[in-house]
């Protein structure tokens, strides 16, 4: 009976207890589902401003959860107790609901892009004052991560590369937040301008945005999940590193693994790479 009640006592301290903000979006929603499907993981809070009110496993498709959209994240941190905040709503949203669970002593892990270094500094000072860690990812997909870091160990050799993302058409920022990351890591890796090459526009914006040195590309298309190519030039070759996304259910396996390792933090970690061992 002993070691039975051990090993129960041990799951249960082993759940770590979870609320979403922006529940009711389309990646909201499918976090939820599958954070809903998660052994070691409990949803405890969700908070929209779209479906109040609502279950969250009857809104995903799955028997009722007994946890209801609400609008006030301050009291769902005061009757859930969650320890994790998981955020995908839009930069300036994400940004106050940080600071609110962080001033709670709960962990963010937000997927929100957009959000400007200047702001994430802020944020991490925060988050040392109060000794609570917090994840920014621009992507939790483990493939466009790895995408990323192969694009950076390429810079060292290429003497010129673009970037193209492209992404579905109710995305509402431009360049994504993943192109920037690549862009980036990119440009820290390397002891020299990665300038993109001369040409006379015919139409201004043809050559795209330049960002840390480099042309960057964004395309947005109805059926388009998340796509993103760097393309590497150099003499008598091209390079193309390309990732993409056919299902939002590709960024629940990194999310599961910041969810996992924030409340080991003190302060930001921005990117997921920042997670994982190379």
């Amino acid at each position: 009976m002993l070691m039975v009640f051990s090993y129960f006592f041990s799951e249960v301290i082993a759940t770590i207890r979870v609320v979403v903000t922006g529940a009711a979006g389309r990646m909201g929603r499918e976090m939820t589902r599958g954070l809903l499907q998660t052994e070691d993981i409990a949803v405890v809070g969700a908070v929209d401003r779209r479906e109040v009110g609502v279950d969250i496993g009857s809104l995903n498709g799955l028997p009722p959860a007994g946890v209801v959209i609400q609008e006030d994240l301050t009291g769902v941190i005061a009757s859930a107790r969650p320890e994790v905040m998981v955020d995908f709503t839009v930069a300036a949203a994400a940004l106050a609901n940080a600071r609110l669970a962080v001033e709670q002593g709960v962990s963010p892990v937000i997927g929100t892009t957009g959000i400007s270094l200047e702001r994430l500094d802020e944020l991490h000072q925060l988050c040392e004052a109060r000794q609570v860690g917090a994840v920014v990812a621009p992507n939790f997909s483990l493939g466009a991560i790895l995408m990323m870091h192969f694009a950076e160990e390429a810079a060292r050799y290429f003497p010129r590369a673009e970037i193209i993302e492209i992404h579905h058409d109710q995305k509402i920022d431009a360049p994504s937040g993943t192109a920037l990351k690549t862009a980036e890591l990119m440009a820290a890796r390397v002891n020299r301008p990665l300038t993109p090459s001369p040409a006379e526009e015919k139409v201004a914006g043809a050559r795209g945005a330049t960002y840390q040195g480099l042309a960057v590309h964004s395309v947005r298309l109805p059926g388009a999940v998340a796509h993103q190519e760097v393309i590497f030039g150099g003499q008598g070759q091209l390079l193309t590193i390309r990732h993409d996304t056919t299902s939002r259910e590709a960024f629940l396996p990194g999310l599961l693994l910041a969810i996992k390792k924030v409340r080991q933090l003190k302060g930001v970690v921005y990117g997921l790479e920042n997670l994982l061992e190379f």
